[in-house]
């Protein structure tokens, strides 16, 4: 029970953190749209909702799969190329349940990339703070 709820948390941070990264995208998407009109990118109005929404369900998608896939390996253990197709992974899952409920299919093209993208920069991120000494450890 305890290790189910571990992972859990770990899923919810994940998608929170991936929600939040993809947000600042829909954010820079928002302004682009407002400074420049004529784009066709003013069919949404509230982009990084819009953006934050799948990328909290794609991140906890890839961390549950992750889990379930790579089962006892660690970070370092990974290539960056196996994390980054479990992240398309997780993003086509989520494009796929939207494309079912009537989204256009290039939905699934979208998370897919940026589940990718996503991540490889989470693996990037591991990998650079399991380089720095433990807060405390009296090193660095």
């Amino acid at each position: 029970m305890r290790r189910a709820l571990l992972r859990l948390r770990g899923a919810a941070g994940m998608g929170l953190t991936w929600a939040i990264a993809w947000g600042i995208v829909g954010m820079g998407v928002e302004l682009v749209s407002e400074l420049f009109p004529a784009l066709p990118l003013g069919f949404i109005d509230i982009w990084p909702v819009t953006l934050a929404l799948p990328g909290f369900l794609c991140g906890a998608g890839f961390s549950l799969v992750l889990g379930l896939a790579e089962g006892k390996r660690r970070f370092d253990e990974l290539s960056l190329g196996r994390f980054a197709a479990w992240g398309a992974v997780g993003g086509v899952m989520v494009g796929g349940l939207a494309s079912l409920v009537g989204f256009p299919i290039a939905v699934a093209g979208v998370t897919m990339l940026m589940g990718a993208g996503s991540a490889s920069g989470t693996l990037a991120l591991a990998r650079r703070a399991g380089d720095r000494p433990a807060i405390g450890s009296g090193k660095g």
